[in-house]
């Protein structure tokens, strides 16, 4: 299966390409934004994440000649081909040629603020929805997910490892590729790890334990067969044993110049379990010894297992985390902003909806956020054609009633950078440990408050009040001249 093809997509994105060809639109000039309207898991933020894998799959954008004869095989309800013969000869010579500015990945983003800006041929444009989609989407919820999980944790190392519950093979790649962002130490996916250069990480599973006559055989022969890696996992049989076997061991170990790294309680009362479980290891010479802790964990279980007292000190979190838990899905969408007349003017473009939330932003948008005395103060969605007024006031997206100007003397940056400029990558692509150290970063210049797993304060973002006012205009107009 080839990830990278532009098949990659949804029917009716072509069949609206054949549409735009055959009346005569496909290379009008269109700005289209990719969003999301809706904070995930109740939270205050999200994590921007997934750039640099779309970034991978728009440099491959071109259709090849399998791909072009498995398109002239579709039917139309007639039962004749769908597609004419010259539309996918069209398709056969197009090659990648928009601008695209997007919001870095690690970068604190929410609701309505464009995280992608595609500009260029209106069918290209529409071609690269559901792939762009796809690819953000998922991973800025599982970075999302990443960091709660993270600061729940109190920088205490959080390994990833849900690789055998996650959503297929490309999404538990994408997945630890996410939850490193969003702050993971490391992963159990050692294809991630190849593919990513993500640390990865792991010893040994109860059936190792069981295919033994006894614990502590299994955990001698794996200290004799991995002295450098020994995280025995002590709930095979009675938890409280396995810890005073894993010691047994630790000793031995010690004696040939290797240490006992540490044990892992995965079943229980993990906050009792790993109180008794210090006690014994400290009183066995061992402090330095790590009590991991993993079963079903997420950021609530951890901020209640540290409230409880618990002694863990690193956090295996899996399916929770790979699959976005609670949250199956960020729910990030894709809309026209505005497109290039036959005089080469921009008209701005806007969706209504009955749905308030619903109701696109028209124009070419940039997001410009303001701090002050180290601490994100807000973010005003404007029209790059109507710059950004000074000071500015930001408008709730939902409520017209409710808005809020930037104070005065608040240093701005604009989030959108150039990353495609006519189809060429101007911008390089950062590792991944500098994504993840972005993150770590920008979540240091939020307020405590919005950072709180529960009920969290609402961050100031919206549109710009002038933007705001030609919204409200062209939604009257559209009532008037539908």
């Amino acid at each position: 299966m080839n990830t990278h093809s532009p098949l990659l997509t949804d029917l009716y994105q072509l069949t609206m390409a054949a549409g735009y060809w055959k009346s005569g639109k496909a290379e009008q000039e269109a700005v289209f934004h990719l969003f999301f309207r809706k904070l995930p898991f109740a939270g205050g933020y999200a994590i921007a994440a997934g750039l640099g894998d779309a970034v991978k799959w728009l440099q491959s954008f071109r259709f090849a000649q399998e791909e072009l004869d498995y398109l002239a095989t579709i039917p139309g309800r007639d039962g004749k081909p769908l597609f004419e013969p010259a539309f996918l000869t069209y398709l056969s010579q197009m090659t990648w040629q928009c601008d695209v500015e997007a919001i870095p990945e690690g970068t604190v983003v929410f609701p309505h603020e464009p995280l992608l800006r595609i500009q260029g041929p209106l069918i290209q444009g529409q071609l690269v929805e559901t792939a762009l989609l796809n690819i953000i989407n998922f991973q800025t919820l599982i970075a999302t997910k990443s960091a709660r999980v993270c600061l729940a944790a109190h920088g205490e190392p959080v390994l990833e490892f849900g690789l055998r519950r996650a959503q297929g093979p490309d999404g538990a790649v994408m997945a630890s590729r996410a939850a490193f962002i969003g702050g993971c130490a490391s992963t159990s996916n050692v294809l991630a790890g190849m593919t990513h250069g993500i640390p990865v990480r792991g010893t040994h599973a109860h059936s190792w334990v069981m295919s033994f006559e006894t614990e502590l055989e299994a955990f001698a022969t794996y200290a004799d067969a991995m002295p450098n890696n020994c995280v025995f996992l002590v709930d095979t049989y009675d938890t409280l044993d396995g810890v005073r076997h894993a010691v047994e061991i630790g000793k031995r170990l010690r004696a040939t110049g290797h240490e006992l790294v540490g044990i892992r309680l995965d079943s229980g009362d993990l906050a009792w379990l790993s109180i008794e479980a210090r006690r014994i290891l400290d009183e066995a010479g061992f402090p330095q010894a790590t009590i991991v802790a993993s079963n079903d964990l997420d950021e609530h279980l951890i901020e209640s297992l540290k409230h409880q007292g618990a002694r863990i000190n690193v956090w295996g979190v899996g399916t929770k985390l790979v699959t976005g838990g609670e949250q199956p899905a960020l729910g990030g969408v894709y809309k026209l902003g505005a497109i290039r007349d036959a005089q080469g003017h921009w008209e701005p473009k806007i969706k209504l909806s009955e749905q308030a939330v619903k109701v696109s932003n028209p124009g070419i948008q940039q997001v410009r956020r303001f701090t002050l005395n180290g601490e994100f103060r807000g973010d005003a969605i404007y029209d790059e054609e109507n710059g950004c007024p000074e000071p500015t006031e930001i408008q709730h997206p939902a409520d017209p009633q409710r808005s809020k100007l930037m104070p005065e003397g608040a240093s701005h940056e604009d989030l959108l950078k150039p990353v495609f400029r006519r189809g060429q990558l101007v911008s390089p692509q950062p590792t991944l440990p500098e994504i993840q150290g972005r993150t770590r970063e920008q979540l240091t210049h939020l307020h405590p408050t919005i950072k709180r797993l529960q009920h969290p304060h609402e961050y100031t973002a919206g549109v710009e009040h002038s933007l705001a006012q030609r919204k409200l205009a062209m939604i009257e107009a559209a009532k008037v001249h539908p």
